[in-house]
């Protein structure tokens, strides 16, 4: 049955028909340039004409799959060409080698179509190498405008097809040749791009000169396209070999001879050993930098904006009553906090965002940045950079997908790729600009990592010690979706024992036989923690691999084609196909960190490694909102809902150890068709520290059904019983805003912040209405029958005691002032009385902060 298709549609007042022709297969790569951006064409080429294109194909962007592809012989070719370009001197001597190449001979020497437009485009050299490194790649379907360039292969094709369809490609041909040239032979203007084309094929330039810059370590373009069909192979390969117990595996450098479950502190059982790495973190703060790794694309999210429709990335969240980005500043912010409460003086830690284009991440991030004041942190303390979008491609062939012509499908490529982009961005140098020798790294969507000393235990450790990479790791559960830290065993090409401690990721247990399915008791997955993206790194050591020029520096590269890519064509037609894109594993940069022996070591070898580990419980390392719960799932795995129930389990720990009543939390599966059975929502810098926390807080309950929300650090609890709905928000919850010198609104810590002291106080009102089917728990966004609301402005004050706060009340306290609320006679007796000048900075009462050996002792004390 032959398949024919014709289209005839407006652009920019012309029409076009469009006859869809298969494109052919092949491959290829390159070396990096110096790239200009944009195409500069003569107002005749960018004029609307009418354009004859014919195809007697079903109209789909991405190629079909042939059943004779060789991937090994596609290898070895783009092996060789690589090497080729590799060894040219100048820019004319690679273009000479591409032009000698089959694929791109054929293409650009037709004469006809794309190819034939492009030689009259005016294109720099530099701009004509990327395309023809796609086209060397066997991807020439990227530059077909409507799959109608490659009649070459459609010919061929025609060969072995019927008569009918011959006789089409041939009245395509003549028809091709009838309308694009002129009475005197030359091009004419029926093959000319519109402007809306131009805009797509600057666009795919770009992205071609950042995929061919980036990844010139492993050969361009091409090298991307080697490393792909690899990865494909090798997934095959894995499909059909023995499982890991029962072989060894080679690679090119070593011989991995084993892999066990790595040893480290744990920080819920070692509590003297984790306190005092927690304080060499809080020393260790000038010397720290942050890293965010936000250019994932967050794809499971499913995050819309509800005005525009827009997909947004995943730091826009809506989470607790804020953004995750948010948060993460915020986590930071009281770890400063801790460190003036301690030593008095302002730190201001410097911190590197990596962003992409996917979502727009990139414009959101910045947006958000700038409309809330760079966080009074000023501009100079981020830097945001942008990862590259890499092709992604499909399971078959490797063939890249395409949504419309000119434009491949495109997603960030994997957070691994953070080393070598900072180095290429200038990061490090930053960073040591600023004094830093280490950083820490946690992703976005992990709203746990910061819970009490993990973060801190694991840079103070590597810190004192000299680390060059560390992990905070935990146990793993089942269905989640992450890999596991293992300390492996390898054997050198020299003979020599390497040990270090790494990840595998969940992508990649087939080749280790670890099962990918529920946890057993006794299998290798059971054994081995999760892998949490949670990182402590030595700048200079990650800098020496993100500077390499080598494989080193994209650690961990993985196809992922376990997840079907879903994406739409030019036409709105919906596809689903097998697929990837190559992405890097930044945790995997601990390959590189390996420490070498004459012989095998049994015992006690990790204290020796520059790789580190720490434990600690689950719910304190990793609680991810990573997707979007569907209608009708019963399980809340790895979503905010499910995420903020280990909030509330962290709460009700903490809260518990200060002997204050509260609920039971069940297990997730209690409250899939209900909302929790408590709210509570704890400023990080009351602590962070629950040893700190634990001092402000003691005795009372709060009741089944309660909401709690504090939002001041200088915070007095005892005997309190909640029964209702309590939130009390400081304007100054860890310091005042200033303006510095350029003008920036910069936050100065400890400085006329609010306070509040609550002793012996019950709080009766109807709280939250918990069968208000509008509820959104994990957004914080909930409909109130009555509520207490306590709100300081400034520095002001707030303290009642011995009184019952009954019913719906709102305390609105003004810079300057302190209020207090006493039995009366008859009800309560409410006092406003203005701050003492000499007391305007610290208040009437603070929290004095000291260390006492490996502890943190606070004293309060009143003015």
């Amino acid at each position: 049955m032959l398949h024919s298709s014709t289209s005839l549609l407006p652009q920019n007042k012309r029409f076009v028909f469009s006859f869809r022709s298969k494109p052919s297969h092949s491959h290829s790569f390159s070396h990096s340039l110096s790239f200009s951006k944009f195409i500069s064409l003569p107002s005749s080429l960018s004029t609307c004409c009418p354009v004859a294109r014919i195809s007697t194909e079903t109209l789909e962007v991405s190629p079909p799959p042939r059943g004779d592809f060789n991937f090994y012989r596609e290898i070895a070719r783009l092996a060789a060409l690589r090497d080729r370009i590799a060894a040219c001197a100048t820019l004319v001597e690679k273009l000479r080698v591409l032009n000698a190449d089959s694929r791109v001979k054929r293409f650009f020497s037709s004469g006809r179509g794309l190819a034939r437009v492009l030689a009259s485009l005016r294109l720099s050299s530099d701009q004509l190498f990327l395309l023809k490194c796609v086209v060397a790649a066997g991807q020439e379907h990227v530059l077909c405008l409507d799959g109608t360039e490659s009649l070459e292969s459609a010919a061929a094709a025609a060969a072995t097809a019927s008569a009918v369809k011959s006789a089409l490609y041939a009245i395509a041909e003549m028809i091709e040749n009838l309308n694009s040239f002129d009475g005197n032979g030359g091009v004419g203007s029926g093959m000319a791009l519109g402007d809306y084309e131009i805009i797509e094929l600057n666009k795919l330039l770009e992205t071609l000169a950042e995929i061919e810059q980036f990844y010139d370590c492993i050969g361009g373009i091409i090298g991307y396209q080697i490393t792909v069909l690899e990865l494909i192979v090798q997934k095959s390969f894995e499909r059909q070999s023995m499982k890991w117990s029962h072989q060894m595996h080679e690679a090119k450098e070593c011989q991995i001879l084993g892999i066990n479950a790595p040893n480290g502190h744990n920080l819920s059982e070692d509590t003297e050993y984790a306190s005092q790495a927690a304080l060499w973190g809080i020393e260790g703060l000038p010397d720290l930098g942050e890293i965010y790794p936000l250019g994932g694309s967050a794809d499971r999210l499913g995050l819309v904006d509800p005005k525009s429709g827009e997909c947004l990335p995943a730091a826009m969240l809506p989470y607790c009553g804020r953004t995750l980005l948010e948060g993460l500043i915020r986590d930071l912010q009281a770890r400063e906090f801790l460190y003036f409460k301690l030593y008095n003086k302002q730190c201001i830690t410097p911190v590197a965002i990596m962003t992409s284009a996917a979502k727009n991440n990139h414009k959101h991030v910045t947006s958000l940045c700038e409309r809330l004041s760079w966080f009074g942190r000023g501009r100079s303390t981020f830097q945001l950079f942008e990862q590259p979008l890499v092709p992604v491609v499909g399971a078959e062939e490797g063939q890249w997908l395409v949504t419309k012509p000119l434009s491949p499908l495109s997603k960030p490529g994997g957070h691994g790729v953070i080393w070598k982009l900072a180095h290429d961005k200038g990061i490090f140098k930053w960073f040591y600009s600023r004094g830093r020798k280490g950083a820490t790294l946690r992703q976005v969507s992990n709203v746990a990592a910061a819970t009490d000393l993990t973060l801190l235990a694991l840079a103070g450790i590597g810190l004192r010690h000299g680390k060059k990479l560390g992990f905070a790791s935990c146990e793993r559960i089942s269905g989640a979706t992450e890999g596991v830290n293992v300390l492996m065993e390898k054997k050198s090409i020299d003979g020599k024992c390497e040990y270090g401690i790494s990840c595998i990721e969940y992508t990649e247990f087939d080749k280790f036989g670890i099962t990918a399915g529920p946890l057993a008791p006794k299998s290798l997955q059971a054994e081995f923690p999760a892998n949490t993206n949670i990182l402590y790194v030595d700048l200079p050591s990650a800098e020496l691999i993100g500077s390499s020029k080598s494989r080193n520096s994209l650690p961990g590269m993985v196809l992922n084609t376990k997840k079907p890519i879903v994406y739409s064509d030019q036409f709105g037609r919906c596809h689903s196909v097998s697929g990837g894109r190559l992405e890097c594993t930044m945790q995997n940069i601990a390959d590189n960190y390996f420490n070498s022996y004459s012989s095998r070591c049994y015992n006690d070898v990790e204290d020796e490694l520059d790789t580190f580990i720490v434990y600690n419980e689950r719910r304190r390392v990793t609680s991810s909102a990573k997707k979007k719960r569907r209608h009708g799932d019963k399980s809340l795995h790895q979503t905010p809902d499910g995420a903020l129930l280990d909030i509330l389990r962290n709460a009700h720990d903490l809260l518990s150890q200060c002997n204050i009543r509260l609920p039971e939390i069940e297990a997730n599966e209690n409250y899939v068709d209900s909302g929790p059975p408590f709210l509570i929502l704890l400023h990080p810098a009351l602590g962070p520290l629950w040893e700190v926390t634990k001092q402000k807080f003691y005795g009372g309950s709060v009741s089944e059904g309660s909401e709690l929300q504090i939002e001041v650090a200088e915070f007095f609890w005892r005997n309190v019983q909640l029964n209702g709905s309590l939130i009390i928000i400081a304007e100054n919850v860890m310091g005042s805003m200033k303006i510095n010198e350029s003008g920036e609104s910069i936050l100065h810590y400890g400085q006329r912040c609010g306070k509040c002291k609550l002793q012996n106080v019950k709080v009766l009102n109807k709280g939250i209405d918990w069968n208000c089917d509008r509820n959104i728990y994990w957004k914080h966004d909930v409909q109130r029958s009555e509520v207490l609301q306590i709100i300081l402005h400034g520095n002001a004050e707030f303290e009642a005691t011995d009184v019952v706060l009954q019913g719906n009340h709102v305390f609105e306290v003004p810079d300057g002032h302190r209020l207090k609320i006493m039995p009366g006679n008859p009800g309560l007796a409410i006092q406003l009385d203005p701050i003492d000048k000499d007391m305007m900075e610290r208040g009437s009462w603070h929290w004095n902060y000291r260390v006492e050996g490996s502890h943190i002792q606070l004293d309060l004390v009143e003015s």
